[in-house]
């Protein structure tokens, strides 16, 4: 009796989490450049001192939706989308190297050039500075290059370069920020062939009807523990009852 409580009280759980997974992506189904997290359950023995008699259900995230997102055209200079397979280098809160698929860039009162959530892009020799300019324009390679203030059309100067990267995707992995990392925390290398449109940005590639219709069968799911549970309440008192009897 206590094999069917443990299976349904764990099987209540991981329900859980499985659904914070696939809100996680339905709240980020708006996110440019997000990518979607899978989750799968799967049965597991438990072990100890004595013979795994014991089953758990165990939900897991056991890898990330690489597929690429729609195009959506803006017009603006600083929005940009990787054309192919790549990303875009930035400097995560703790120093270290990140890549996204957001390119959805600004230029703070600093200078520095960032993505729309702020994170500095990271340039030929660290996060991107730009001086005060007229005009900006980002070619397909990442080059940056600037009419700087009070200089005329025909004085347009290259002054970095995005850092493009394209690792194996067998070696990266999706940190809970949404921020991709190579497997050993080491930086990634540029990568020439990764391309980059102006004026597009890349949406979400979080499919909105899957994610939702797996919350409503994993609500159904959890509603079916918890009355197993109860049912295993019951046989448990009406044995202890019969108990009594004897």
């Amino acid at each position: 009796m206590d094999k069917s409580l443990y299976i349904a009280m764990t099987g209540a759980s991981q329900n859980t989490r499985a659904t914070a997974i696939h809100a996680n992506n339905l709240a980020n189904v708006s996110t440019t450049g997000f990518r979607a997290d899978y989750a799968q359950a799967r049965a597991m023995p438990v072990f100890g001192e004595t013979h795994p008699s014991r089953v758990y259900a165990m939900t897991e995230r056991p890898g990330t939706n690489f597929h690429a997102g729609s195009l959506l055209e803006t017009g603006r200079d600083l929005d940009i989308s990787v054309s192919n397979e790549g990303w875009i280098a930035v400097q995560a809160p703790d120093g270290s190297e990140a890549y996204t698929r957001s390119g959805d860039l600004a230029v703070d009162t600093a200078g520095i050039l960032r993505t729309g959530s702020g994170l500095p892009v990271i340039g030929n020799a660290g996060p991107v500075a730009l001086p005060p300019f007229e005009s900006i324009e980002i070619g397909i390679d990442g080059t940056i290059s600037i009419r700087e203030l009070g200089a005329g059309p025909e004085s347009v100067a290259v002054v970095d370069r995005i850092k493009l990267v394209n690792p194996d995707k067998a070696n990266i992995r999706k940190g809970e920020d949404g921020l991709m990392r190579t497997r050993d925390g080491a930086p990634a290398l540029a990568e020439a062939d990764v391309r980059v449109a102006t004026g597009f940005l890349e949406s979400s590639n979080v499919n909105a009807i899957h994610d939702l219709t797996e919350i409503i069968s994993l609500s159904r799911q959890f509603e079916m523990q918890i009355k197993l549970m109860g049912n295993v309440k019951e046989n448990s008192e009406v044995t202890a009852r019969l108990l009594q009897l004897g």
